[in-house]
């Protein structure tokens, strides 16, 4: 059965919605959720709630550095992240927050590793931007593949014998096989907040039977979502940066 494979929701009720019904949609009841589901937008306790009714489904979620952020400091943040961090803190109930802090960092399923941002030192929040990235993380993990997320920026990579990681740039709704000879690490881009200069959201989808990915690009009501932020009163480049893409 093929896997639905968002992440990076970040508040962002709309294009969660848009993205759940894209995946619906094409029959897909899989899924995984690589965490981040607050910060940034404007409905943290609409998408926290929505992610655990897909757990409660079956769905695999785990937790992302804005989720820890809500019961720990977000000291390592930047000013921007910091204040989505504070405000949605305000908007969450205790069993909001019981139920991130319950979430785990990484988890397996076959031959498939997922986790929010690298397998080699998942706590620790390091970002996969390059092949040296894409290398050291798959060198930690005895699974053919691994899906990751936290950058907000679609890439994929493989890698053979030598190790060595070489970068393939994915072209949305096309599916990629996965060739068995070689080891692959995927960076799925953001559901809630893209940066790639395309407002559209992401997720991926990932055929085990097939051994094959596909981007997948979904269009959502940025306007609503980015309004929202605004009349929450979180800071503008939030916004902006819903419209922007980047």
């Amino acid at each position: 059965m093929s896997i639905a494979i968002l992440t990076d929701i970040h508040a962002n009720r709309e294009a969660l919605e848009a993205c759940l019904a894209h995946a619906e949609a094409a029959g897909l009841r899989d899924f995984a959720v690589l965490g981040d589901l607050v910060g940034y937008g404007a409905d943290p306790a609409w998408c926290v709630e929505r992610v655990e009714t897909l757990q409660q489904e079956g769905a695999i979620v785990l937790l992302g550095n804005h989720d820890e952020a809500v019961y720990g400091t977000g000291e390592d943040m930047n000013a921007l992240a910091r204040a989505a961090i504070a405000w949605t803190r305000d908007r969450l109930t205790s069993g909001h927050v019981d139920y991130l802090r319950s979430l785990p960092l990484q988890a397996a399923r076959g031959e498939a590793l997922f986790v929010h941002a690298n397998a080699y030192a998942p706590a620790a929040w390091d970002y996969v931007t390059g092949p040296l990235d894409a290398a050291r993380s798959l060198s930690r993990t005895d699974k053919r593949l691994t899906f990751v997320g936290h950058l907000h920026v679609p890439a994929l990579y493989h890698a053979g014998a030598s190790g060595a990681a070489a970068h393939f740039a994915p072209e949305p709704g096309v599916d990629i096989p996965l060739l068995r000879q070689r080891r692959w690490l995927a960076v799925v881009g953001a559901v809630g907040q893209p940066r790639d200069g395309v407002p559209a959201a992401n997720y991926a989808v990932f055929d085990p039977a097939q051994s094959s990915l596909r981007f997948v690009r979904v269009a959502y009501d940025v306007e609503t979502a980015a309004r929202k932020v605004r009349e929450a009163g979180l800071p503008e480049a939030l916004a902006s940066r819903l419209e922007r893409g980047r």
